[in-house]
């Protein structure tokens, strides 16, 4: 039985916790800021925890990170 790929652009974007969450950056940073609010760039500082449907598929592009 060959191996399972992980898909390359998932291992540089994602985390696992030890209970088996997803941990990702916050999105809506790239560009465009000025138009942000303060109260919204506050709140995307730093990694957050995916819901579970969004898990679901990153875990399948990852198949050994559990």
């Amino acid at each position: 039985m060959p191996k399972q790929k992980t898909k390359s652009g998932a291992k540089k974007r994602f985390k696992m916790t030890a209970s088996g969450k997803v941990k990702a950056a916050a999105q809506g940073k790239r560009h465009g800021m000025i138009k942000r609010t303060a109260k919204f760039i506050q709140n995307a500082r730093g990694t957050m925890v995916l819901c579970d449907s969004d898990a679901k598929i990153v875990k399948k592009y990852m198949p050994y990170a559990r």
